[in-house]
């Protein structure tokens, strides 16, 4: 099984397309309250997690979310695509600024599986969407990028075996 030894403050970005397991995962290794969604707050603010038209409202929560539980000196999960850079740099810089680390947990799966995951969900993603994301983390993990962003730690999981296989390991640790 393998272990992921994680700080405990830190931020911790699911970086992945729709479809491909991060809110499955995020509730299996976290409690409720130390992950923040793009999709829940988009139903917060519309009453509809797929309406991208409130996604900058969505994102300025979930970037105060991050401020308050990084300034509390408390772990957070960032449950987004986190697909590109121009996503991912806010919310590195906070933590930069709150000096805690970073992980990055990338679910690099099989295209075919994503498809097929997110075609057997109720909330289906158009597959032009999923496959815009698909793209930039093939990109992004294949040119080292999250590395060269400042990421301290990237654990890239190919497959979803693998991914319900994975564990969480905290080890406390003050900025």
């Amino acid at each position: 099984m393998p272990t992921v030894v994680i700080a405990d403050p830190s931020l911790v970005l699911l970086v992945g397309a729709a479809g491909s397991g991060k809110s499955t995962l995020a509730n299996r290794l976290f409690a409720p309250d130390e992950i923040v969604s793009s999709d829940a707050l988009r139903a917060v603010v519309s009453g509809d997690e797929n309406d991208q038209t409130v996604s900058g409202v969505a994102f300025r929560i979930l970037h105060r979310t991050v401020d308050r539980r990084l300034a509390a000196g408390r772990l957070i999960v960032v449950d987004a695509t986190n697909a590109v850079a121009t996503v991912r740099r806010p919310l590195l810089v906070r933590a930069r600024v709150y000096g805690v680390p970073t992980t990055a947990i990338v679910l690099d799966i099989d295209a075919d599986i994503v498809r097929a995951q997110n075609a057997a969900r109720p909330r289906i993603v158009a597959p032009e969407v999923v496959d815009r994301h698909l793209a930039a983390i093939r990109e992004t993990v294949d040119r080292d990028r999250l590395q060269a962003e400042g990421v301290d730690q990237v654990v890239v999981v190919r497959d979803p075996v693998e991914a319900a296989a994975l564990v969480v390991d905290r080890r406390a640790s003050r900025a």
